[in-house]
């Protein structure tokens, strides 16, 4: 073949420039993405859907063997629960990514991870029941249910389950998954004896850990270290991580029949007519007793499809001896014990108990140990600890307990739910709302203070988990009241002045008999209206920013201490914050302020116009990190004017970089050479970048004032009332 013949693959845009800031987060999963179209409402279809018949077919399925994906044990359920595991527990704390709230194991990457080999064919077993029940069972739903039901049918008392879960129907495109350029790399996440963040999982393709131990090394007690780093950044602490490995690995088997050079490739690269099935095995069948997924052969338990203590039994009565699975990788072999174990398909033959390294672990780390082996003096213990961090493993991501439907929510509440109190009074009406709205701007608060504690609250909501938000004023409370974006020092002599308003009001209205309080995280927010409508009187526009009250105040009792400390945020672009400007790569797009910028905009489900004029209101508003004048493009800060776009577009200005680092940089008169502005990464982006200086330019134009002024109260109004899920879920 001659050089001529050859022709060139060709290229997205993407490929000729890969460090150009990406903006497809901010448009992914819109409504037109949806097949059921605009008006489908999963949680209104969710009402008719009869879950215990969905129950019962899902028992049935589990013991109604396929031929073209025979089961273990003659039961599924093994199956299912490693399913909903690896749904679930690609959960991590720090961006509240991952997890099963969507049904996004079905998409790229996740499918094709290979610590979720085989998972394919499990969700492929369910597509009766998804066939079955259509627009009233999401698959992310039907997912957690098949594990939580496979559970129950083997014994466990679960703690409840929620429906509520809506599907996706794009592969979530964010880079964050990792920037290793091939799967299971090693310790490349590893720096300094930690976990490089946001990761929960130590290599690039897994769910948590190597189970053959650190980088292959089959290390028990480094394989703790892992393990208890792993679990903790998904949110779990020891316990709860002692009982889901020794609650989990009761069932079920690990795969690794012969050599792992007869694997084929995952789902998205196989062939067309495997019709999006991967992993084919051409070892014998390929399946059933041959079948391969981990590459380990390991059966833990000699009752597989019965919840007990076997597990942990079996891991503190034998010696443990070292051998290859016929795959060639490391896994335990218990030498002195009987063959005790069944075998899956022949039930003539038996095995002895084999372990993992990650198994191994749980005996040789003396927490762990101690843990486990009381675990084993108390199996009721075990089991309630078990269901509850299944429980956990499986919600932890579905927001505060109002999101939750259906007959089988537990009636207990959990710190991890973000739990408010009740509200025992009578909301604040629309004259009240007007008095209180006065009694903020005369009291002695700036608006830019104003705006910057509301932004500061409600901007702490996170889509990817529904945690945060200004609901229960939480920024009044540690550690939140101690995050460095959020002015602690300022917020000592902010806070008064809203207690004082909110003491004031509640003891007219308690004289008066009416019943009606105030919040103080509806002060907070109706501070940051107020400022709004005030800043744009001053620009000429006379508009109302809705509020919504209802808030109520939580107490520290309601704080979920240690998420909230690891959450602390390093950068946020709407405030001009950057903890470490020395700390990014402008050659690495992914490690810059206004990457991170981005993020934040798509855990807060901003779209690109949406983040655009937010950035520009909160600068001209002087809503930024210390009040410094670094963005706010405007010599009179305080009124909503377009002048940052106005400014930042301007020819007349020419910028220079004005520290070594380039994260801040100086705006010059081209005419006079005298300074005018300065302005950092997250503020000329808008300028930089053609798709949001597209953006920038409409607000900028002569005729775009008064649409910026209402552009702006509307994406505010979105952002302040992210977390008012008491408004948003059916009664």
């Amino acid at each position: 073949m001659n050089e001529e013949t050859i022709k060139p693959r060709k290229r997205w845009i993407t490929d000729w420039w890969p460090n150009k800031l990406n903006l497809k987060v901010l448009r992914q999963n819109c409504e037109t993405s949806n097949p059921y179209g605009r008006d489908y409402d999963y949680i209104s279809e969710i009402k008719s859907l009869d879950v215990d018949a969905v129950i019962r077919d899902l028992k049935e399925l589990m013991k109604t063997p396929q031929d073209w994906w025979p089961a273990d044990f003659g039961h599924y359920g093994p199956l299912f629960i490693r399913l909903s595991w690896h749904s679930a527990g690609s959960y991590r704390i720090h961006d509240g990514r991952g997890g099963a709230r969507n049904g996004s194991i079905r998409f790229s990457p996740r499918i094709n991870w290979p610590d979720n080999i085989g998972l394919d064919k499990a969700i492929r077993l369910l597509w009766p029941l998804k066939k079955k029940y259509g627009k009233k069972l999401s698959w992310a739903d039907l997912i957690i249910l098949a594990g939580t039901v496979a559970l129950e049918d083997m014994g466990v008392e679960i703690a409840g389950f929620s429906l509520g879960r809506e599907d996706i129907y794009e592969p979530d495109e964010s880079p964050d998954w990792g920037a290793e350029e091939q799967m299971l790399s090693g310790k490349k996440r590893f720096k300094e004896g930690t976990l490089e963040k946001p990761y929960a999982a130590t290599e690039m393709g897994l769910i948590y850990v190597n189970p053959e131990g650190p980088g292959g090394n089959p290390d028990p007690k480094g394989s703790a270290e892992e393990i208890r780093l792993a679990f903790a950044r998904m949110g779990m602490n020891d316990e709860e991580t002692v009982a889901l490995i020794a609650g989990g690995h009761a069932f079920g088997k690990c795969h690794g029949a012969g050599p792992g050079k007869h694997l084929g490739p995952d789902p998205a690269s196989s062939s067309l007519e495997q019709m999006g099935l991967g992993w084919s095995y051409g070892y014998k069948t390929g399946k059933g007793p041959h079948a391969y997924t981990s590459g380990l052969e390991v059966i833990w338990s000699s009752t597989p499809t019965k919840f007990g203590l076997q597990y942990l039994q079996f891991l503190f009565k034998y010696e443990w001896e070292l051998e290859r699975s016929p795959d060639g990788k490391h896994q335990w072999v218990a030498k002195d014990a009987p063959e005790i174990v069944p075998d899956p398909y022949d039930p003539q033959k038996r095995h002895k108990p084999r372990m993992l390294t990650a198994d191994l672990a749980l005996r040789f780390d003396p927490v762990y140990a101690q843990i486990a082996q009381r675990f084993l003096k108390n199996p009721k213990e075990f089991e309630n600890t078990f269901a509850k961090a299944w429980f956990k493993l499986t919600h932890r991501d579905m927001g505060p307990k109002s999101c939750y439907m259906g007959p089988y929510v537990p009636k207990e509440e959990f710190i991890w739910q973000d739990p408010l109190p009740p509200r025992g009074y009578e909301l604040i009406d629309a004259e009240d709302i007007k008095d209180l709205k006065k009694k903020l701007l005369e009291s002695g608060l700036s608006i830019p203070q104003l705006v910057y504690t509301a932004w500061s609250s409600a901007a702490s909501y996170r889509h990817s988990d529904r945690r945060g938000g200004a609901n229960g004023g939480r920024i009044r409370l540690h550690p939140m009241n101690q995050w460095e974006v959020n002015h602690p020092e300022h917020l000592q002599k902010i806070l008064p002045v809203y207690e004082e308003i909110q003491r004031s009001f509640n003891e007219l209205q308690e004289s008066r008999g009416t019943g009606k309080k105030v919040s103080i995280a509806d002060l907070i927010v109706l501070g940051g209206c107020a400022a709004v409508e005030e800043a744009a009187r001053r620009a000429g526009y006379n508009v109302e920013v809705p509020f919504s009250p209802g808030r109520v105040d939580a107490r520290e009792e309601h704080i979920d201490v240690e998420f909230y400390k690891e959450i602390e945020p390093f950068a946020d672009g709407f405030r001009n914050y950057f903890k470490d400007p020395t700390s990014f790569d402008e050659g690495d797009v992914y490690t810059t302020p206004e990457y991170f910028l981005v993020d934040r905009a798509q855990l807060l489900t901003l779209t690109v116009p949406e983040m655009t004029v937010l950035i520009g209101g909160l600068r001209v508003l002087g809503a930024t990190y210390r009040y410094e004048p670094h963005g706010v493009l405007t010599d009179h800060p305080g009124v909503l004017t377009n002048e940052f776009f106005v400014h930042l577009l301007d020819m007349g200005v020419e910028w220079k970089q004005a520290d070594p680092h380039r994260y801040l940089f100086r705006g010059y008169d081209r005419k006079t050479g005298s300074q005018r502005w300065t302005a950092t990464r997250a503020d000329l982006i808008f300028g930089h970048h053609e798709e949001l200086r597209a953006v920038a330019e409409v607000y900028a134009a002569d005729d775009g004032k008064e649409k910026f002024v209402l552009d702006f109260v509307e994406a505010w109004n979105k952002v302040m009332n992210l977390d008012r899920f008491d408004l948003k879920m059916p009664s």
